[in-house]
């Protein structure tokens, strides 16, 4: 199977990163190394090629409606400019997707899939759509994710609109001071705004847990934003990969589509608690009322190792012998310096403090239940 490319693939090449299949895109696993990347991101800024995502626009009088319908939290809570995270169900409960959607302002919605399962949620709700419009904008956009503490430092010196204003989940139009063509997605998405200058999407939104932004911006002009960003930023700013962006999210308690869940777990196993709002009628909602109730589920939880050693996908998770669930991420912390851990275990055993173990390669290790984030 030929594997797709974004636009910044080339950008990758010349920068000598390591390239890795991720949902059947060729992506950078990493450049100058994982830990370096990581720590670069935590202390300073990282740039993310993540254009592999996908992008959907919700448009038209019934937009609202389908939204209701399909998303587990409340899409009124998204007035113009905000975005929300929220989970996509099947009638019996379980995740297709989680995803952020953001409110465009009339009857406009920008929904954002992951890579995997994408076309899963396109599909998904054509089948449930009750009028909206639905326009596939994925392989028209690319997505550049500026993250770090010096993120609005970095992404403020090419840009001519003032950053702070955009608050956290929010989203506006920038204007860079790079010269641009016209972009009729971005000057769509936000009519009004073309005044000949590159401008592309921010999301105060990201991945790491740090501040920052994801820029969408039209696939032609992504590699010029791109090597913009790197230029300008000097010394403050260097490129991530898959890898770090993997390490940063588990520090933060972030779930991974397909790995953290598969298609057979529940909101209500995953949570966060507030990404579900029974205060209406979405599908799957009956099915979480009923396992609300349910003493044997098992939930997600977090686990530091209180012994040297490293977890990972599929390592068991033990209590008095027996095996209780199973881990679904884990890594070396580079910020902890300990082993942390996802998995799932019965609610019984959730609760903070409880001591597990996890069998790391054959050598049952001492675990910690921990609450979210770990950092």
């Amino acid at each position: 199977m030929d594997l797709k490319r974004t636009p910044l693939y080339e950008c990758h090449v010349e920068l000598s990163a390591k390239m890795v299949d991720f949902a059947g895109w060729i992506m950078p696993l990493q450049y100058s190394g994982i830990i370096e990347e990581h720590m670069k991101v935590r202390n300073s800024c990282g740039i993310f090629d993540v254009s592999h995502m996908g992008d959907i626009l919700i448009e038209g009088p019934h937009a609202r409606e389908l939204l209701f319908k399909m998303l587990t939290n409340n899409i009124e809570l998204a007035k113009i400019g905000k975005g929300i995270y929220s989970h996509i169900l099947r009638p019996d409960g379980t995740i297709i997707d989680d995803t952020i959607v953001y409110n465009l302002g009339d009857d406009r919605y920008l929904l954002v899939p992951n890579a995997s399962t994408k076309d899963k949620v396109l599909a998904w709700m054509t089948d449930n759509n009750p009028g909206a419009i639905l326009t596939d904008l994925s392989e028209a956009m690319a997505s550049i994710a500026v993250q770090g503490p010096m993120a609005q430092e970095v992404l403020q010196k090419i840009c001519e609109d003032d950053l702070s204003a955009i608050g956290r989940f929010h989203l506006s139009r920038l204007t860079t001071v790079l010269e641009g063509d016209r972009q009729d997605i971005v000057n769509s998405l936000f009519p009004g705004s073309e005044n000949g200058r590159l401008g592309c999407v921010a999301c105060r939104t990201g991945y790491t847990g740090e501040d920052g932004f994801e820029l969408l911006i039209e696939a032609e002009h992504a590699a010029r934003l791109w090597n913009a960003i790197l230029s300008i930023g000097g010394g403050d700013v260097a490129p991530a990969g898959l890898g770090c962006r993997d390490t940063l999210r588990l520090e933060k308690g972030m779930l991974l589509s397909g790995t953290d869940f598969d298609g057979t777990q529940s909101s209500l196993q995953t949570g966060p608690r507030w990404v579900v709002k029974m205060d209406h009628d979405f599908i799957g909602r009956e099915a979480l009322e009923v396992q609300a109730d349910d003493p044997g589920l098992s939930v997600l939880v977090g686990l530091v190792l209180e012994e040297k050693g490293i977890p990972r996908h599929g390592h068991d998770i033990l209590k008095d012998g027996v095996v209780i669930g199973h881990v679904t991420s884990g890594t070396m912390s580079p910020v902890l310096k300990k082993g942390i851990a996802l998995g799932y275990v019965p609610r019984r055993n959730s609760r903070k403090d409880e001591r597990l173990l996890i069998d790391v390669r054959g050598h049952l290790l001492e675990a910690r239940v921990v609450s979210l984030p770990f950092l």
